[in-house]
């Protein structure tokens, strides 16, 4: 929906309603999406996303919500470069989805002292290029000789050999498209396009593919309008020149905007659903409810909101959110794995601490068979190797100071290693309670969670007092067992430390899948222990485990009294003893006929 007349319907609200206006904030709302705040008279944003599903562009009279989790190089540089300055021109190629938005600004005196590519108080144009193409689609800053500053995706030549987009490098414009001109088009061009596509070739396609900037939505409009239906082969058109002419000037009606304006914003709703805008009025969607706003932006902002509080548009923020997320503990993951991998090689060494005293000695005991220059030693059935430069004493020495390394190695290694075992552990906690999460409240949660584990740690802070810096969250989850027995699950570290220290009693049932990361489960009695109430509990465990996906999953149980916080370990893991083990098939609350509390 975001073809070329959309385009060009906004390049000319933005071009009348900003230009000259001066850029006030500009902000990252989320990972492919910008918000430009400018005033001109009053105060407007521009909003641009590259979303590849999503792509959008518009204006609106609502202020920029930024994330404040996104500081990203290319917004540092539109700051840098774009804010404080004026939108002096707004451009569009030819037949092409791509909008330039050109800004000037003067360097203030702030960047004196640094070493800038202009000097301070130059005049300074920039360009962004705000290329909406499907998954293609990108915003880029280029520089006034036309250079890449940066883009909200950076292309490698690894992901395209032709038009790789990064810093420094010349900025290239979209591959020129080589097809017809759509203004140009005749009834003699359109007969022959038509003849050289396969005969069962719908019509609408063969337009899409043979003329420059047409959508599938332009496409089928045109058809319609010269058929009265777009359920048309490239075969039936061939055979019917009358119908080429009227083909050929529906064309030309549908990209006449392009020219001379005349604008038709509309939004067009099934079952008041939205399902489609459109910069003219589109006949082939005549039979749905239609919508006229006075501007493109007003059609666009109009057709998203609705959208965005549906159910799919809810369920893809949630997976977005839980996918940057679980990107973030990915790479914690990997910074933890190369430590341990680095200090198991430095253990490693550490062994061989005996050695370098075993050969410092053995120095000592032939000083006097060392000749000067000498590069080994080989005594006692062992190779000593010598340095040329240093004496035997020295040599001696040298072998000893590496002993002494080696023991204070072998002995702070291994308690740095159990810490990286512990963080990887917590890791991989947090990534699978990420995956399992249900809600929105759930993901920020352990969104919090997280923020609250990379923020620096205090040397002189208890744990208990770290604990208390914890996100509050609401009462835990439970079912209740209909003989009033409460089944409690942690969604998170913090809630699974909450349900087992502080919510159940010494003799409460404690379960968590064996082996695996997930939640645990607490068992809060209303009468003795029951077996049948036990195998439902460990069911929930397993199903909110990283073994959800199996068939059988062993669940260990003991009593709340046996189970501890393992010291310095993140939230939710612990250690216990005196278990017994269950091996159930995991089940949903739902499937075990549980009522939530």
């Amino acid at each position: 929906m975001f073809d070329i007349l959309t385009l060009a319907a906004l390049r000319e609200e933005i071009s009348d309603r900003l230009l000259g206006g001066r850029v006030q904030k500009i902000v990252q709302t989320s990972p492919l999406a910008l918000a430009i705040e400018v005033y001109a008279g009053r105060r407007l944003t521009i909003i641009a996303d590259a979303d590849p599903q999503d792509p959008r562009l518009l204006l609106t009279e609502r202020g920029p919500a930024s994330d404040p989790e996104q500081v990203t190089p290319l917004l540092l540089l539109l700051r840098k470069y774009v804010r404080g300055g004026r939108l002096i021109e707004v451009g569009q190629p030819p037949l092409e989805r791509v909008l330039w938005l050109t800004f000037e600004k003067f360097l203030e005196d702030e960047h004196r002292g640094r070493r800038e590519a202009v000097q301070a108080g130059e005049l300074v144009r920039t360009r962004l290029a705000i290329e909406l193409m499907g998954r293609h689609s990108n915003l880029i800053l280029v520089s006034e000789d036309g250079r890449v500053h940066d883009a909200i995706k950076r292309v490698t030549p690894a992901m395209s050999a032709a038009r790789p987009i990064l810093p420094g490098r010349p900025y290239e414009p979209p591959p020129p498209q080589v097809k017809r001109d759509p203004r140009r088009l005749t009834p003699d061009g359109v007969l022959s396009l038509a003849r050289e596509a396969a005969p069962a070739a719908e019509l609408p396609s063969v337009l899409v593919q043979a003329l420059a900037g047409f959508s599938p939505q332009m496409a089928r409009e045109a058809t319609y309008r010269a058929c009265g239906t777009f359920a048309v082969t490239a075969g039936e058109l061939a055979a019917d020149p009358v119908a080429a002419e009227r083909l050929a000037r529906a064309v030309n009606e549908v990209i006449a905007p392009l020219e001379r304006g005349g604008w038709e914003p509309t939004v067009y709703l099934s079952d008041d659903q939205p399902v489609a805008f459109a910069a003219i009025r589109l006949s082939y969607l005549g039979g749905l409810t239609v919508e006229v706003y006075p501007t493109m932006s007003a059609a666009i902002e109009r057709y998203f909101a609705q959208r965005a509080s549906g159910p799919a548009a809810i369920a893809e923020r949630h997976a977005r959110r839980r996918q940057r997320l679980l990107q973030q503990i990915e790479e914690a993951r990997e910074r933890a794995e190369a430590r341990l991998r680095a200090l198991e090689q430095e253990l490693e060494r550490a062994r061989e601490a005996e050695q370098w005293r075993q050969m410092g000695e053995l120095i000592y005991a032939y000083l006097a068979a060392i000749q000067p220059g000498q590069t080994e030693l080989v005594v006692e059935g062992l190779q000593i190797p010598l340095d040329p430069e240093l004496s035997p004493s020295e040599n001696a020495q040298a072998y000893f100071e590496r002993y002494r390394k080696a023991q204070s190695a072998a002995q702070q290694v291994p308690p740095r290693i159990d810490e990286a075992l512990r963080e990887l552990a917590y890791l991989e906690q947090l990534a699978v309670l990420t995956r399992l999460a249900e809600s929105a409240e759930e993901l920020e949660q352990l969104r919090q969670e997280w923020e609250l584990f990379r923020a620096p740690r205090r040397d002189h802070e208890s744990p208990r007092r770290r604990r208390s810096r914890a996100p509050a969250f609401r009462r835990p989850r439970a079912w209740v067992t209909s003989r009033g027995d409460r089944i409690y699950v942690g969604r998170h570290g913090r809630e699974n430390d909450s349900i087992t220290f502080e919510l159940a009693r010494p003799d409460d049932a404690w379960l968590h899948a064996r082996g695996l990361a997930g939640a645990h489960v607490v068992v809060h009695w209303a009468g003795p222990e029951d077996p049948a109430v036990l195998e439902t509990a460990a069911a929930l465990a397993a199903w909110y485990s990283d073994g959800r996906g199996s068939s059988r999953v062993p669940v260990d149980v003991t009593q709340r009294r046996y189970v501890r916080r393992i010291p310095g370990a993140g939230p939710g893991l612990v250690s216990y003893r005196n278990e017994r083990t269950l091996h159930v098939r995991p089940q949903s609350p739902e499937s075990l006929g549980l009522r939530q509390d």
